[in-house]
């Protein structure tokens, strides 16, 4: 608006940070403004040492909660892992809303240091350090994104062939904070997650739109819940009509890949509760099928190709986290 002509955060290192026109009202303008957030911080070089080791990082990202961005991470860690030779794990810094605990059978449990699935597939999440799945985390943002830091310094993986980043939504402190924990080291780039409809494109559009303010690449989108194929007769309904042409037309205006168009199928939902893999209760169907091909995709199979591991680490160390207790 002509009111807010700026509504991008310019970072706290940056030269504007305090006195850039977005910056008025942040609770943060009179600290950034003196200069005192100018100073690297030296978690940054740790993380991008602890991560050395980690071949591929991916972030999944959606500008709009509720469109399966966490299914979508949990059922690519799962599809990458279904090769016995690659090392996958799956982080989830979805802070106040973690749920991969429970899409991959591990609610419930406690731990500090991150969980098995399968033997090459390893999950860690803050459901993980609370005493009740129902235990509601309440926390301004720069204690969600000290929690964020400690994840990415503290959970030692070992060498990893795959790190998917299960990510809240919106564009806000977690999102500038993973950018910013991330930088010293190499980010294959985000996989964006919507649903047919404008209500959660012009969301997405935000989402890209902060990629691109951050130089975060953008491996693809993923248009998610893309109309239902019915098992007799196989004919396709939108169940949420991509009115705007979905996520196929914003695509094409903004010169992005589509990696693919996910169906929406009742049995995902329920695997999700049951903790179990859609990938392996269903194999057949049509959704798993999308799932394959865009683990399959020439945008991830690029980059695949294009990044190894710089240093390697032979026995995984999980060090306890320093705060967990806090939890308690």
């Amino acid at each position: 608006s002509k009111f807010i002509p700026h509504l991008y955060c310019p970072g706290t290192t940056s030269e504007q940070a305090g006195k850039s026109s977005s910056c008025q009202g942040c609770p943060n303008q009179k600290m950034c403004a003196s200069g005192a957030t100018k100073a690297p911080d030296p978690a940054i070089a740790e993380i991008g040492v602890k991560l050395s080791t980690v071949a591929h990082k991916i972030l999944v990202l959606s500008g709009k909660g509720g469109v399966g961005k966490s299914t979508f991470s949990a059922h690519l860690a799962h599809a990458l892992a279904s090769d016995s030779t690659k090392e996958v794990a799956l982080l989830d810094v979805d802070i106040c809303g973690p749920s991969i605990p429970r899409i991959m059978g591990l609610e419930g449990e406690q731990v500090s240091c991150g969980l098995y699935v399968d033997d090459n597939l390893a999950v860690m999440s803050i459901g993980f350090l609370l005493s009740s799945p129902d235990d509601a985390v309440i926390w301004r943002g720069p204690k969600k994104n000290g929690m964020i830091k400690q994840f990415l310094r503290d959970v030692d993986w070992g060498e990893l062939d795959y790190l998917i980043v299960d990510t809240p939504p919106g564009t806000s402190d977690e999102h500038l904070s993973i950018v910013q924990y991330l930088s010293s080291t190499h980010v294959d780039g985000a996989v964006i997650i919507t649903t047919p409809q404008e209500v959660s494109l012009q969301d997405v559009r935000k989402e890209i739109r902060f990629c691109q303010k951050v130089k975060l690449p953008i491996i693809g989108v993923v248009e998610n819940m893309s109309g239902f194929v019915c098992p007799k007769c196989k004919n396709t309904s939108q169940i949420f009509p991509p009115t705007s042409g979905g996520a196929e037309r914003m695509c094409a205006d903004l010169n992005l890949p589509l990696l693919g168009k996910i169906p929406l199928d009742p049995r995902i939902a329920r695997s999700c509760d049951e903790g179990r893999s859609f990938l392996n209760v269903v194999p057949d169907s049509p959704a798993a099928k999308v799932y394959q091909s865009i683990v399959q995709s020439e945008r991830l199979q690029r980059i695949h190709t294009q990044h190894t591991h710089t240093q390697t680490c032979p026995v995984p160390i999980c060090p306890p986290l320093s705060s967990y207790c806090e939890f308690r």
